[in-house]
This record gives structure tokens, sequence and C-alpha cells, in this order.
């Protein structure tokens, strides 16, 4: 509950900080490149290294990619239901799929399953939600935006030049091999930065507002990523009897809000501007009740 109580209060720090203006206006991308280029490699490289190989690991690899499918038909059959125009269907199949497993999971993953839960974080995040953006993002957003349309050999750059990607090559290659104490000492320090400055960063960016007409497709978006999709995640884990910690972290990254950098893309190809920054914001604050009652659901399995 500590842990919880201390993300929250950063999270409002960065709210605070967004409304007194004493940040510059780019100042939630400046922590965020800090995030993706020193925080999270550091805490990838301190925490993968730690696996052990086993059939469980399977679970935080492919359950992000069944999510993503299921999450999509889901939309897909709303959107042909409702009759949704072309903007609203292109950004929820494009954030609500991808969830923010790596910015605000890998956070609340450790305040709620301890730090030995968060390596399984790390493959659910790199091994799915990032590749899935690469791919299918870029995908959604050329259909949907009308944008350049993506090359297997530009998405395989970005995948190859993204730099927790590379910690994590990294972190595998050298599992068998002990780190210095220094360099341990060093990358534990700096992964420490991660929670509060990632905290604090979206903070920054949240956006609490929705004009009356989006209310149906934030609703249902919402329902989707915070509600279906974990529940489909547990259903897959109790099928194949699945009761490790692996795959309760799993079903646990599966309940995680939208993607930030999916909606910061969103943002970007001018899909449903506010109907997106109120899925990414609003769904995040809501996130602290459901990822709290997903919990307590999964202790019981």
């Amino acid at each position: 509950m500590e842990n919880l109580i201390i993300i929250f209060f950063l999270l409002l720090l960065g709210m605070a900080l967004s409304r007194v203006k004493i940040f510059p206006e780019n100042a939630s991308q400046v922590l965020n490149l800090f995030i993706i280029y020193i925080s999270l490699p550091a805490l990838i490289l301190v925490q993968v290294p730690r696996l052990t190989f086993s059939k469980t690991l399977l679970v935080p690899v492919l359950m992000p990619w069944a999510m993503l499918v299921v999450s999509a038909l889901l939309v897909l059959a709303a959107s042909t239901l409702l009759r949704w125009p072309r903007e609203i269907t292109g950004t929820l199949l494009l954030v609500v799929p991808l969830g923010n497993t790596s910015f605000f999971g890998i956070p609340m993953v450790k305040a709620f399953w301890g730090m030995e839960a968060i390596s399984y974080a790390v493959l659910y995040d790199q091994f799915g939600s990032f590749l899935a953006l690469t791919t299918y993002g870029s995908i959604i957003l050329a259909v949907y935006s009308g944008s350049e349309k993506p090359t297997p050999a530009g998405i395989l750059k970005r995948i190859c030049l993204f730099p927790p990607f590379i910690a994590l090559v990294i972190g595998l290659l050298t599992m068998s091999i002990p780190y210095p104490a220094v360099l341990t000492a060093v990358l534990e320090g700096i992964a420490a930065s991660l929670v509060p400055v990632v905290m604090v960063a979206i903070g920054l960016q949240i956006k609490l507002k929705l004009a009356p007409g989006n209310w149906t497709p934030f609703g249902v978006g919402l329902a989707i990523k915070l509600v279906a999709a974990p529940l489909a995640a547990t259903c897959i884990c109790l099928m194949l009897n699945q009761h490790s910690l692996a795959a309760k972290v799993s079903v646990f990254e599966a309940g995680m809000p939208p993607m930030v950098t999916a909606g910061a893309l969103a943002l970007l190809a001018g899909l449903a501007p506010e109907l997106t920054a109120a899925l990414v914001g609003l769904g995040l604050m809501l996130s602290f009740m459901t990822l709290s009652l997903l919990f307590q659901i999964l202790q019981l399995l």
C-alpha cells in the first residue's frame, strides 16, 4: 500500500507541476527520453539476467499478443455495431490493444508484486507491447491516418535501435556472466530513478477532459482495456492451468491502461485527439482502482 501511495503522490505532483507552469512545455518529452535512454535500460540490465529459463516464461511473452488480438477484435465489433467514424475506430485500434506496460506497468508491478516480478513485466513489455507498437501500431497508423506505409526494414530498424530492446538483448546474452559489484551498484542506482521520473512525466502529460460525443467510444474502449482484456487473460491462464507468478504478472499487465506512447502517436496522426488524451489520462486514473481489484482477484487464484 505504501508503494501505491508513493506512485499516486508522484502522479499528482506531475499533474500539479503541469498546472503551475514551473517546468517548460517540453518537460514531459525530456523526462520520457531520460526514461527510454537511461532509467529503463538500466532496470532491464539489472533484472533480466536474474531470470531462470522455464516454460512459465512463455506466458509473459505470448500473452500480450493474445490480448492484442482479443482487444482489436472487440474494437472492430463495437465499431461495426455502433457505426463509429473512421478516426474513432483508428484511435481505439491503436490505443486500446496496446497497454501502458512499461512506463506505468513496471512501477505498478513493483508496487503490487515486488522486485522479483519485474523481470516478467519486462518480458511482457519488450517482447509484447513494444514489438506490437512497432509492427501492429505502424500498420494501424498507416491505414487510418494516411501516413507513409511502414516497410519491414523500417520496422526492424526501429526495433534494433530502441535502447530498452538493446538492453534486453544484452541482458539475455550476459545471463551467465555476473556483473562486477561496482557495475551492479551503478545500474541499481540508475534504475531506482525509474519510478519517480516516470510518474512525474506521466502526470505532466495527463489531460482530463472529453467532449460529450466521445463518451460512448471512451467507455467502450476502457471497458475493453481495463475489464475485458484482464478477464480474457485470466480465463486463458485458468484453461492452461497456469498459476505461477509469471502468469499472474501477465494478467496484471493485461489490465494496464492505454499506452502513453501509442496515444502520442495517435495525437501526432490527428486521430480523435480529445478521445485519445482522455483514454490515456482518465484511463490511467481509473486503473488505480481496477488494478487494485485485479490484484485482489489474482491473490485468490
